[in-house]
């Protein structure tokens, strides 16, 4: 049982709508990523050029150890769009099946196609049937906890073609409420022959050996666990599989790495989409450095960059607080 491109640690990246922009995937993939996935595209936007869609895609195309994630509803868009995507140098591309957003799935699209397995497989047979290049699949467990059909989708997808699936371990109904279910994700990996990740909850080399051990798949992907920690899953990867252990950036370091992601996510959007974007990101660099509520305020609600940069310092290096003091 082999990967699709050798992806190896097999600890990845998930794709996260608004946060794994290209400068988040590259810093991600700096420290040590067997695998990074683009925010999802929508394959008729892509179709029609709507603006923001194209350049999603085309800033991370054959960058190696990326996947590219397309979305859709009807079988011929979801296929043009994968030929155009490979076309421009995708290595990877990753169909969505588990989208949960509601202005996803009430367009059928997204974890909405568990519903319709017959007409999900049509998608993924286009698909496969369009490139040259490996595609992939990503589904939750079903979707409601009367639909629990990602063993069966995941056999069919097989068959198809498909070369590896990522199960998020909850039902499309349940969105990120409980606890993701990895022993559920067992199911899937004991009816097919190709590689299934786990995913759901994975937030450190604890939760990841759990997931792995619960569900038997040959790997992990992560989402909300990174934000704040670009370098988690290289040091998951440290952990579990021995690959090299990702240098931690403390004190100036660290500054040093947000500073470079914050210039990096301007440089990607603009100033002013630019500034917007970044604070989430540096809200959840504060919370690794347990930044104090007046610094925080101070960060996030800077009108410029020049008074964000000047914030920076003291918000993230418990020494330049203590200087200050």
């Amino acid at each position: 049982m082999t990967f699709p491109l050798d992806l190896d640690p097999p600890v990845f990246l998930a794709p996260m709508a608004g946060i794994t922009d290209l400068p988040t995937r590259s810093l991600v993939a700096r420290f040590g990523a067997g695998l990074v996935v683009s925010e999802m595209i929508a394959s008729g936007e892509w179709l029609t050029q709507r603006p923001g869609t194209r350049e999603k895609a085309e800033l991370g195309l054959g960058v190696e150890g990326t996947s590219v994630q397309i979305a859709g509803r009807e079988a011929a868009p979801m296929a043009e769009a994968a030929r155009m995507i490979a076309g421009q140098g995708a290595r990877l591309i990753d169909i969505n099946m588990g989208c949960p957003a509601k202005k996803v799935t009430q367009g059928a699209s997204g974890s909405a196609l568990m519903k319709t397995p017959d007409h999900a497989l049509r998608l993924i047979e286009a698909v496969v049937e369009a490139v040259d290049i490996p595609v992939t699949l990503k589904t939750r467990l079903g979707w409601d906890d009367d639909m629990l059909n990602a063993a069966p989708i995941a056999q069919r997808a097989e068959a198809a073609g498909i070369r590896m699936i990522t199960i998020h371990g909850r039902t499309r109904c349940q969105f990120y409420k409980g606890q993701a279910d990895w022993a559920a994700i067992r199911n899937v990996v004991d009816v097919v022959d190709i590689p299934v990740v786990a995913n759901g909850d994975i937030v450190d080399t604890a939760t990841a050996r759990r997931a792995l051990a619960q569900s038997g798949a040959q790997g992990v992907m992560v989402g909300r666990g990174v934000q704040g920690r670009p370098w988690l899953l290289a040091q998951i990867a440290h952990d579990i599989y021995g690959t090299a252990a990702p240098e931690v950036p403390q004190g100036a370091a660290f500054v040093d790495m947000v500073m470079g992601h914050y210039d990096a996510l301007l440089a990607f959007y603009g100033t002013k989409l630019g500034l917007r974007v970044a604070r989430k990101h540096l809200g959840w660099y504060m919370d690794h450095a347990g930044t104090g509520p007046d610094l925080r305020r101070k960060v996030l609600t800077a009108k410029s960059v020049e008074e964000t940069m000047i914030a920076l310092p003291d918000a993230l290096d418990p020494e330049n607080r203590d200087v200050a003091a």
